[in-house]
């Protein structure tokens, strides 16, 4: 487990140049329609995680509710682009990015005025495509792009799908772990047919584990008979640490490096770098 990843004090965000690694941006998208299963957490602790060992992400929040917008410290009240207007206001995803505290890590900022982009997008051309036209050669300046999906299989989820080449799957560690999981795999398979051959389920991540109870490993059991090799092998804890970092604007990473969240989270980097390559 590499543990070089917890520096003294958090740098700032330089600017975003046109240097870049010789690899093409890997662009995933977060998700599952189940609320509550750790899926902006993990966009902004896998992101952090990676940025701190030296690539260069971009978060870009999808959902209204805008918990990885404020769990990386921005003021979704306050910007003056989001991935709303991203979306639906055909603004340039150039004009919507923010720089985090943490150095090499960005975000497109969420805010409610995403719920009614549903609603909006119905009429256009192309609906299920406005994302992706907004990422063509905007995300040139960095190696990993994550999308945080809203918890629902609706046009924004549907728009990330199509954009992405690949898809995270975090699972919770409870009751009905699988439940609904095995439409949104079908939902991935309608999109990878019809709008994105290229798209794939990348991985599946346990997260909320306790390994206090039979449950938590029952579970585990269960999700690796369900996905094989798709699952990961690091396990995210169930971490009350992990659950505070979020109201003070900061990853777990920057907020407690030596927690078992953040260790966990740097463990989950390295795995998700060396399925890529790039470890």
């Amino acid at each position: 487990m590499d543990d070089t990843t917890t520096p003294e004090g958090v740098p700032p965000a330089e600017p975003i140049g046109d240097s870049r690694r010789d690899r093409t941006a890997v662009v995933v998208a977060v998700a599952n329609q189940k609320g509550g299963v750790g899926k902006s957490t993990t966009a902004i602790n896998l992101g952090a995680a990676l940025a701190f060992m030296g690539e260069r992400v971009l978060v870009i929040d999808s959902d209204p509710q805008a918990n990885a917008t404020s769990g990386l410290g921005i003021d979704h009240g306050a910007v003056e682009a989001s991935s709303y207007d991203v979306i639906v206001g055909d603004t340039p995803l150039e004009d919507a990015i923010e720089p985090t505290s943490v150095k090499n890590l960005f975000v497109v900022p969420s805010s409610i005025d995403l719920a009614g982009a549903e609603i909006e997008l119905v009429s256009r051309m192309s609906r299920e495509q406005q994302l992706l036209q907004a990422l063509q050669g905007a995300v040139d300046a960095f190696d990993t792009v994550l999308i945080d999906c809203p918890p629902s299989l609706g046009l924004i989820t549907i728009n990330a799908l199509t954009a992405a080449n690949e898809v995270l799957i975090p699972i919770q560690c409870e009751y009905y772990a699988l439940e609904g999981v095995s439409q949104l795999v079908r939902n991935i398979e309608l999109v990878r047919r019809n709008l994105n051959p290229q798209l794939k389920v990348e991985g599946v991540v346990l997260t909320m584990y306790d390994r206090r109870t039979t449950l938590a490993a029952d579970v585990a059991v269960q999700v690796r008979e369900h996905f094989g090799d798709r699952a990961y092998r690091v396990v995210i804890p169930r971490s009350i640490r992990l659950a505070e970092a979020p109201s003070f604007g900061e990853p777990i990473e920057a907020f407690d490096p030596m927690s078992r969240g953040a260790i966990a989270y740097r463990a989950l980097a390295n795995e998700f770098r060396r399925r890529h390559g790039s470890a």
